[in-house]
């Protein structure tokens, strides 16, 4: 198992750039459906393009790699069930162009899911290890820089209704970043 995340994980930065230096490193913490509780690390890469970059607020992407852990509620007489997600996503941001002290934004992206396992607790069994995550966000750049970055995040992740069952999992996260 470890193995195959290390190779998706690989596989992944090649496919994001090996030509651009990394941009930030994240951290998130969230909670889900039926007390399922996650935490991930990420590392982004700034897309070189920016749209309507004349205009009060201008439109922005980047790469975001994942790799987290979901934990499910303890069960009487039932072993810790646990997943792994090693996620890729495009993700496209809405800020304000003009540099303040706090710059908001709004970002919203889908991308795609490898889990370890399809089952996260008695009640939620995935059809398969893949899965789509969408989310929407809202937060702020602030420090020297804007170098420092806290959001919020509404996540989503479910396999499109390529196999059945289908049942989902909703997150609401919270996320800090450092951008370099």
């Amino acid at each position: 198992m470890i193995r195959k995340t290390v190779a998706a994980a690989a596989l992944s930065l090649g496919l994001v750039s090996s030509a651009q230096a990394l941009d930030g490193l994240s951290f998130e913490v969230g909670e889900g459906e039926e007390d399922t509780e996650l935490w991930r690390i990420g590392l982004q890469w700034e897309w070189q393009r920016r749209w309507f970059a004349e205009r009060a607020w201008t439109l922005g992407a980047y790469w975001d790699l994942q790799v987290g852990r979901w934990s499910g509620p303890l069960q009487p007489g039932q072993p810790h069930q646990e997943v792994w997600d090693l996620g890729i996503t495009p993700v496209f941001r809405l800020e304000r162009a003009a540099p303040t002290v706090l710059v908001p934004y709004f970002e919203a992206a889908i991308g795609l899911h490898l889990l370890s396992d399809v089952r996260i607790n008695t009640d939620t069994i995935f059809s398969t290890h893949f899965q789509y995550g969408d989310h929407l966000g809202a937060g702020v750049l602030f420090g020297q820089q804007q170098r420092y970055d806290v959001s919020v995040r509404g996540q989503h992740l479910s396999n499109g209704g390529i196999a059945h069952p289908n049942p989902g999992i909703n997150f609401v996260e919270l996320r800090a970043a450092y951008h370099f």
